[in-house]
């Protein structure tokens, strides 16, 4: 790419941009987007004023990934997704090859697309299957089918290393022989990379409406678990580690930008509703695509900022080291928040370990696989309130 700079700051991060823009509204999901696009290219030129406007929070620091996130990146023209990476350049200290995630629907991805976005600087595909099977598909309302998926699958692999895919479980009706089914098809494309999380139901959605009215039975949290350790138990025999509850890669092919994340590295998040995070505060923007556009036209940054305390901090670090193959260091807990928090976390985690659901290897607190599935209720019960 253009200005590729080295930088003399030890301090890295990532960059978290969000393109608030879908084609239709899945019936689970409660993110934020639109589904018009008349206000696309004024969307696009406040995102990257917005970028221009923020490069000082990272004077001191260096660009290691840039993630296309939303709503659904793919749904804009390759050479806008272009212009916003170059922006990122003329703005920002980037290191020599960074990790460059879109997210993208397979209908978006067509095989003129795929030429495009592999001529781009664009090296990782993050595509939202989430299911093989048409009634899946249609009972979450995704724009795309069962066809689109297989396809975009079999021509992006012959353009791109680093793929990744979204498949769900605990769907309705869904037995376990065809979540094993969803998990056989994924593998048969030699994707290095999945990320798999459980259907929840959200306030507010249509999912959520559905239930309400009867329309559709409650979702079965035991079978969701059962699916979990499926996947976990298919995938570990094909050579992916579990690094993180929801995400399983290939040795090197861990998502650069969510392992910064899960490790406590800043990162800054660009867009209407997108969040970011400098250690010592955490900040996020209106979730409003005419007021967000409005306020960066004025030059104004339409954010909120919550400095965290201490407790905050702790209860982080916690919830997510153990989601992760990483832990909680509890050498990090007593040097970084105090011997009172250490004590504290040893005696919250003495009924767990007994309970099998966690374990202290070389003084780091992690989650068994009998505790996998269970990581972020264990980790509420370890939180401190004051």
């Amino acid at each position: 790419m253009k200005n590729k700079r080295s930088s003399p700051f030890g301090g890295g991060g990532g960059l978290y941009i969000h393109i608030p823009f879908c084609k239709q509204a899945c019936h689970y999901c409660d993110f934020h987007f639109s589904t018009s696009l008349g206000k696309k290219e004024a969307m696009l030129s406040a995102i990257g004023k917005e970028l221009e406007l923020r490069k000082f929070e990272f004077k001191d620091a260096i660009v290691e990934t840039i993630y296309f996130g939303g709503g659904t990146p793919s749904v804009l023209d390759t050479s806008e997704i272009n212009k916003l990476i170059e922006t990122v350049y003329g703005n920002f200290k980037v290191i020599e090859n960074p990790e460059i995630t879109l997210e993208a629907n397979p209908d978006d991805l067509t095989s003129e697309k795929l030429q495009q976005l592999h001529a781009s600087d664009i090296n990782r595909l993050s595509i939202g299957v989430q299911s093989f099977f048409e009634d899946d598909l249609k009972l979450m309302n995704r724009a795309h089918s069962s066809t689109q998926a297989h396809q975009s699958l079999k021509a992006a692999t012959t353009l791109f290393d680093n793929i990744s895919i979204d498949l769900i479980y605990g769907m309705p009706n869904m037995t376990k022989e065809l979540w094993l089914q969803n998990i056989e098809t994924a593998l048969s494309f030699n994707i290095p990379h999945i990320s798999s999380y459980a259907l929840t139901v959200e306030p507010k959605t249509a999912l959520a409406s559905f239930i309400k009215k009867g329309q559709l039975a409650p979702l079965d949290e035991e079978l969701a678990q059962e699916h979990f350790f499926i996947l976990k138990e298919r995938l570990e025999k094909e050579g992916f580690i579990g690094y993180e509850v929801s995400n399983f890669g290939k040795p090197n092919y861990f998502s650069k930008n969510n392992t910064a994340y899960w490790l406590g590295k800043k990162y800054l998040g660009i867009g209407p509703s997108a969040h970011s995070y400098n250690g010592e505060n955490r900040s996020w923007n209106i979730a409003n695509n005419p007021k967000y556009i409005q306020a960066i036209e004025k030059g104004e940054l339409p954010a909120e900022v919550e400095k965290l305390t201490i407790v905050d901090r702790y209860n982080e670090y916690v919830m997510t080291g153990l989601r992760t193959i990483w832990g909680v260091s509890l050498n990090r807990v007593a040097s970084e928040f105090g011997e009172e928090y250490y004590e504290y976390l040893v005696q919250q985690s003495k009924k767990h370990i007994d309970e099998g659901l966690l374990v202290v290897t070389q003084n780091v607190l992690l989650v068994t696989p009998k505790g996998n599935f269970l990581a972020d209720g264990i980790a509420s019960d370890l939180f401190r309130i004051t």
